[in-house]
């Protein structure tokens, strides 16, 4: 097509393609689907497979070939003497049609078939990797190892998680491959297993920072290390890993070989990206180096649950949209790519289409260099290749047998990824931006839509649409506001990447430029942060939804009504818009309205307990979107839509009773989007790691930090209260955290609530001898200290005799909170007892013979 164009460059309307070609979607899909089967069967199964195939194939072959040769010899019967001479009266030249040549459907099935007995084989041999050797054995005995491996991936770091009280360690983890294994009092054996090794990497005051630092982060893919190890079982049998490898990280890693010049160029690349983000925001830092390497190590726990409630985690992973954007900057949007008219650099320089595509094959190249050979770039690097072919063609209908092509390939190469449901997001989202997304951009021209509105929409919407059945199988819940976060953040992705990268290329020669450079690309950073935590805080924002086939089913069900109902509403422009703002208001849920149509909150309530799972996280009421928080639970995203549920938009003050992860984890979404004028927390700081990260979280935000002691007397409105514990110094030292919890108590508009943290019988006891003992009767309302644990001091429940008890606690939790006892006695004092684990977030109002507990 490019020599017949008459221009370097190409020609100025390319040829209409006909119909997409759907021929290698077949095979392509049955590579898949075999894989997947065959790749944890045994030997005996997976031979099978491969030799009922092939024979299969080939008889489907020579009963094609037989039709074929009959069909031939019955045609050249038919015809006459002139036409088998050579002859023709059809006119040459241009009148002269020529026939496209259709493949036989014998060819068709038997190219089926032959392509399963090549993805069984395939997935044969690697699932014989994980079972041969010794280290399957030695994983069943819990052996103690000393194995050199060689490092597949790049090292990264667990995810830091609420285990109760505490928050469970950090850790390093990356693929390996074991090349030698030596037990305890045992002879080497040579091997080569993939298996997945395990470094605990707590640092003696938990500091993020500190962890970023350890060397077992530094580590280089191909560099291979001698570790001290216990080896155990994988956690399930469908894992592409033999074992896993249990290292102490006390220990630095120790280098048997360096790795490869390749890896090593990388390294200095991403190294001197991280180097030039370090002195951005927290937020920029962390995410600029996601969106162009996919390093996630500094993204902070609360920022990521908001991208997983919002649908924006695939920018936080290397995908094909990285690719597309940097090979967007170079050929011009793709639309005009096979024309005179096309931009970019290539245009710009005067490049042929040809070598323009063979330079965006270098480029891709680089791109799987710098972000590592893994499977997963791979994938990003085949599927964010597709418009290239295109390019080199010119022709739009190769871009679905590429990305066929491109499936069929990797799954043979990895058969792994055919059960990875990142593949499968990913595979299905290039799909819909091939299929559906033109189409249904069409469709919103026609409506008047504008050209470049119509194309984001419709690129959000399909891949949306397609990927939402297998989303909701990872998280059971359905995000409302995923179409319109994927939207907005999409017009900062492309400068962010491109700036990115630059950053990335100009840190090795020129620091100060790619400082600039990654101060230039905060800019749009922050933008795609602000979009994913401001979603995330929407209470109407996602919807629960079974994780599971069935609940995969339904969904796609729903996607499908959905889609047929939209195009018949797109002819009603004032329907649309109606249905638009209902929808806007499901997601927002204003409080004024939402408490005429649910009764949430209800009016005039004066302290809230919301239902933040195993945790704590209390909200006193002072007035026009004020209120006083007191702890903030386990789970920054739970608590920051309770307090949204609730309109708080002002906090006063943040009382942290005491340094629980179950208390204090959740402060960055009670921070979020919120005026806060200071914290208050108890002068014990235990656990360390705890104190330190509700520090680091005031100091980032510049909030002061204050301690609270018994005596102190604070008012805001017509909110009153007082502290009761801790005592001030000299005070004895607390048998531990709880026992230091600051307890308040509260005056609300006539209403008296005693807040106790989670204090123990021993600081129980000492509360009831204290000097503020005497003002502990007569409460309306009591939070029951520690989850209503059953360690609770009877005389001081007594003393207290509350009318309403309030427990916050998870359902079904390991502890068996609340106590069955705690329970009996607080009903047997006339208190009514009411759990967030039964009737969900909890407000109380009313005074006197007024008073209610309403749960939502």
């Amino acid at each position: 097509m490019h020599a017949a164009s008459g221009g370097r460059l190409g020609a100025s309307h390319p040829r209409t393609e006909g119909p997409a070609d759907l021929r290698l979607v077949g095979p392509a899909a049955a590579v898949w689907l075999t894989a997947a089967v065959t790749v944890g069967l045994s030997p005996g199964w997976v031979t099978g497979v491969v030799a009922v195939s092939l024979v299969a194939g080939c008889a489907v072959l020579a009963v094609g070939r037989r039709d074929t040769i009959k069909e031939r010899r019955e045609d050249g019967a038919t015809r006459r003497p002139d036409e088998r001479a050579g002859r023709s009266d059809a006119p040459a030249g241009r009148g002269r049609a020529v026939a496209r040549p259709e493949s036989s459907p014998w060819v068709a099935v038997a190219a089926v078939l032959l392509c399963v007995g090549a993805a069984a084989a395939s997935a044969g041999l690697h699932g014989a990797d994980l079972r041969r050797g010794p280290v399957p054995a030695l994983a069943k005995r819990y052996a103690d190892v000393i194995a050199e491996v060689e490092i597949t991936s790049d090292p990264r770091l667990t995810r830091p998680r609420v285990s109760g009280d505490r928050v469970v360690p950090t850790g390093v983890v990356f693929d390996a491959r074991v090349t030698r294994v030596t037990p305890v009092g045992g002879e080497a054996l040579a091997t080569r297993t993939p298996v997945l090794v395990v470094v605990d990497a707590r640092t003696r005051r938990g500091s993020p920072r500190a962890v970023e630092r350890s060397p077992w982060l530094s580590l280089l893919p191909s560099t291979r290390l001698r570790v001290a190890a216990r080896i155990v079982p994988a956690l399930s049998d469908g894992d592409d890993i033999a074992a896993v490898l249990r290292v102490r990280g006390s220990v630095p890693p120790e280098v048997v070989a360096g790795p490869s010049g390749p890896q090593r160029f990388a390294g200095r690349l991403r190294e001197g990206l991280r180097e030039a983000t370090d002195g951005l925001d927290t937020d920029a830092r962390a995410l600029l180096p996601g969106l162009v390497v996919g390093d996630t190590s500094r993204v902070p726990p609360e920022l990521d649950d908001a991208f997983k409630a919002t649908d924006l985690t695939h920018l936080l992973a290397v995908s094909g949209g990285n690719l597309v954007i940097i090979l967007a900057l170079f050929i011009g949007p793709p639309g005009l790519a096979q024309r005179v008219e096309r931009r970019g650099l290539a245009a710009w320089l005067g490049l042929p289409l040809r070598a323009t595509a063979m330079l965006g094959g270098a480029i891709t190249l680089a791109f799987v260099i710098v972000c590592r050979p893994d499977p997963s770039v791979l994938r990003a690097a085949a599927c964010g290749s597709v418009a290239l072919l295109a390019i080199a063609t010119g022709r739009r209908r190769s871009l679905i047998p590429a990305l066929a092509t491109a499936v069929l390939l990797l799954v043979l190469y990895d058969p792994w990824l055919s059960r990875s449901y990142g593949f499968l997001l990913s595979v299905l989202a290039t799909g819909a931006l091939l299929t559906l997304a033109p189409r249904w951009s069409r469709a919103l021209q026609r409506r008047r839509v504008p050209p470049r509105l119509a194309e984001a929409l419709a690129a959000a919407a399909a891949a949306q649409a397609l990927c939402a059945p297998v989303v909701v199988m990872l998280s059971a819940r359905v995000s409302l506001v995923a179409v319109p976060c994927n939207l907005l953040a999409e017009f900062a992705v492309a400068p962010a990447t491109v700036l990115g990268f630059g950053t990335l290329a100009a840190a090795p020669v020129a620091m100060p430029v790619a400082k600039a450079l990654a101060w230039c690309a905060s800019w749009p950073v922050r933008w795609v942060a602000d979009i994913g935590r401001t979603g995330a805080a929407q209470p109407g924002g996602g919807v629960d939804w079974p994780g599971s086939w069935t609940g995969a089913l339904l969904l796609a069900l729903v996607v499908v009504v959905v889609v047929v109902a939209g195009r018949r509403l797109l002819r009603h422009p004032l329907l649309s818009a109606v249905c638009a703002v209902l929808f806007l208001l499901v997601v927002v849920e204003p409080p004024p309205l939402t408490r005429v149509i649910t009764g949430w909150p209800p009016a005039g309530w004066r302290f809230a307990l919301c239902d933040v799972g195993q945790g704590d996280a209390g909200v006193l009421a002072a007035g026009d979107g004020s209120a006083v928080v007191v702890d903030a639970g386990p789970d920054p995203v739970l608590v920051d839509r309770c307090l949204s549920t609730l309109g708080v938009t002002r906090i006063p003050l943040v009382v942290l009773t005491h340094f629980h992860a179950d208390h204090v984890a959740g402060l960055p979404g009670v921070l979020h989007g919120r005026s806060v004028g200071a914290i208050e927390t108890t002068g014990f700081e235990e656990p360390p790691e705890q104190a330190e990260f509700v520090r680091r979280e005031a100091d980032a935000r510049h909030i002061p930090l204050t301690r609270a002691v018994a005596g102190e007397r604070r008012r805001t409105g017509d909110l009153d209260w007082r502290v009761l514990w801790p005592p001030p110094d000299p005070a004895p030292v607390p048998d531990g955290p709880n026992d230091a919890s600051v307890t308040l108590l509260v005056r609300s508009a006539g209403l008296r609530l005693l807040l106790l943290g989670d204090l123990e019988p021993p600081a129980q006891r000492a509360l009831s001898r204290s000097p503020e003992a005497g003002e502990l009767g007569g409460v309306d309302v009591l939070k029951v200290a520690h989850h209503g644990s059953a360690y609770q001091d009877p005389e001081l429940m007594r003393r207290v005799a509350p009318r309403l008890a309030l427990i916050s606690v998870g359902g079904d939790n390991r502890y068996g909170h609340p106590a069955p006892s705690t329970v009996a006695a607080l009903r047997a004092g006339g208190a009514v007892v009411v759990r967030t684990d039964e009737e969900g977030a909890l407000a109380v109002s009313g005074v006197g013979d007024g008073l209610s507990v309403a749960g939502q």
